[in-house]
């Protein structure tokens, strides 16, 4: 289980040749929740923006994130759905729960990368409710319904 904050950054390399084929920009996300893959950027004049798929993923490790072969790259023709922290923005987004209670901000998701599916939702109240509560974790019991103004969660509980 890892943070989208955890492999932000990372570089994405071919576990045959050693290459480095891109760093990891953010994670694609479809409407029922589910993470599709991570978003690289490649290239140093023209960056052009690649989809990994999930199960292209072999290991993501504290360094890296290990693939086989650059042909699992898939070049992206349209927009994502929705990504953490570009277009179709999760991040910042109110997370409210079925019964109506308003749960904080997304803050990062922990997802499982071997099954692609988000296991939790760091949820924030701001700077200073942070630094003096911490921020919170809330665990989803089902899918969300991901909508312009809000997340709306079933959650078993929150942390």
């Amino acid at each position: 289980m890892r943070t989208f904050s955890m492999v932000k950054g990372l570089p994405v390399i071919d576990v045959g040749s050693g290459e480095k084929l891109g760093e990891v920009a953010d994670l694609n996300v479809s409407g029922d929740g589910k993470v599709l893959g991570l978003l690289l950027k490649r290239g140093s004049l023209l960056r052009r923006t690649y989809l990994v798929p999930v199960a292209s993923i072999l290991a993501c490790g504290e360094d890296g994130v290990m693939v086989d072969g650059a042909d699992c790259l898939e070049l992206l023709q349209t927009r994502p759905e929705f990504t953490i922290e570009h277009e179709g923005r999760l991040a910042g987004r109110m997370m409210i729960s079925r019964q109506g209670q308003e749960l904080g901000l997304l803050n990062d998701v922990y997802f499982s990368e071997e099954l692609g599916t988000i296991v939790g939702y760091e949820l924030t109240d701001g700077f200073f409710s942070d630094l003096m509560e911490g921020k919170r974790v809330v665990n989803p019991v089902a899918p969300p319904a991901i909508g312009k103004d809000a997340i709306v969660v079933n959650v078993e509980n929150e942390c």
